[in-house]
């Protein structure tokens, strides 16, 4: 398993624990993280994840509840509501390219939720990306282009066609 998605599992968890706890647990919530084996390049994409996922969960909160209409956010189950947060992020700061934060958000709910969250996850992210900045208004499909300044690593997202695990 490469280490950005490590790095979003561990997102995903202490965003689960923020959800539950609040702000007032931000602190605890990055040291669940700094305390993780994990190599250090991991590490910092996962509290950069966590940052800012959780800086902007109340404008993705608002997003997704209009776009779900028969959903609203805060009953959808914790585990889906903090994976479409991580993914909302990516996808409007342009952090990793629309493709790979869908296909890893889908990738997270095969792993950690029930056997119909793939699907509905994969469904509102799609809604979400055709409506941002830059999708292509004729074919409906978004651009792979960061939607502002957000500094993408080097290193291409492979790990989202990674089956294998390195552990």
């Amino acid at each position: 398993m490469k280490h950005r998605h490590r790095a979003r599992r561990m997102a995903r968890q202490a965003l689960c624990s923020l959800d539950a706890q609040g702000d007032q647990a931000l602190d605890l919530a990055m040291g669940f993280i700094r305390e993780s084996t994990e190599p250090v390049e991991t590490i910092y994409e996962a509290e950069r994840m966590l940052a800012g996922a959780w800086a902007s969960h109340a404008q993705a909160d608002e997003h997704l509840a209009r776009l779900s209409r028969r959903w609203d956010v805060h009953r959808m189950p914790t585990v889906d509501r903090n994976i479409l947060r991580l993914a909302w992020w990516e996808l409007h700061t342009g952090y990793a390219p629309v493709r790979v934060a869908i296909t890893e958000a889908i990738r997270l709910a095969q792993e950690f939720s029930t056997a119909d969250s793939p699907r509905f996850i994969n469904g509102l992210l799609d809604t979400v990306s055709r409506e941002m900045p830059g999708a292509d208004s004729a074919s409906g499909q978004p651009a792979d282009e960061p939607l502002d300044d957000a500094p993408l690593d080097d290193e291409p997202d492979e790990d989202v066609y990674d089956d294998e695990d390195e552990d």
